[in-house]
């Protein structure tokens, strides 16, 4: 397979709730399905920095360092020797419309163009994305880090998903993998989640501004490579 993206993804605040695995079936593409841990199933709102962004080796101008977050879920397809455990996306939201455009026209996935800041200090790490009236937040206090989680953990199925899958419309759907070494993670001492999840990502979400999460994560990060995408079913 081809690299089609490198960068360095860094200082991930991943926010996960337990929903019910209904709210996800309507989006699970085919040929693929939910993943669960302990039976339970998670999305995920992850905020993070792109860095040292380049599509086939070549920085893009004005492209190379950038906010993102995203609402995301877990899925999985079975093959015959392997599973292969992946990431599917409700929204990716960055600053670029370019970026945007590209990834929503060319390659399929949820991206949208929103204004974005983030603020990192020694203690704290925190992303903000708004557009129009609608304003979100969130951020950390960092605590000790933990490190790579352990075999089977909590931790290590939110951050241990190498593959992703795109719905195209009729049929169609792409697979694309991603790697990158196992990432460290810190504990969080206080987390601030302000976040008009409805507003966002559709009145189906707007239930989780109320609810609690199971987990709050966040994930030094890493180098990573994002390899050209194959069509499995149409």
């Amino acid at each position: 397979m081809k690299k089609f993206l490198t960068a360095r993804w860094q200082d991930l605040i991943m926010a996960n709730y337990e929903v019910d695995p209904a709210l996800l079936l309507p989006r699970v593409p085919a040929g693929t399905e939910l993943d669960l841990f302990d039976g339970k199933c998670f999305v995920s709102l992850v905020g993070f920095m792109f860095l040292d962004t380049r599509v086939l080796g070549i920085p893009v101008p004005f492209h190379v360092n950038f906010e993102e977050v995203n609402l995301r879920y877990y899925v999985k397809r079975e093959l015959p020797d392997e599973t292969r455990r992946a990431v599917c996306f409700v929204k990716e939201i960055v600053p670029r419309f370019a970026i945007a455009t590209v990834a929503r026209v060319l390659y399929g996935e949820p991206y949208e163009c929103w204004s974005m800041g983030h603020e990192r200090t020694e203690t704290t790490v925190g992303y903000t994305w708004s557009r129009g009236s609608c304003c979100n937040n969130i951020s950390v206090e960092i605590d000790e880090n933990i490190g790579v989680p352990d075999e089977g953990s909590h931790g290590e199925f939110i951050i241990e998903h190498y593959w992703g899958y795109t719905s195209r419309g009729n049929g169609r759907v792409d697979e694309y993998k991603v790697e990158h070494p196992k990432w460290e993670l810190f504990s969080v001492k206080k987390e601030t989640i302000d976040v008009d999840f409805a507003g966002t990502y559709g009145k189906e979400f707007g239930f989780l501004a109320n609810e609690k999460p199971h987990s709050v994560l966040l994930a030094k990060g890493s180098e990573i490579s994002v390899y050209k995408g194959a069509k499995i079913s149409n």
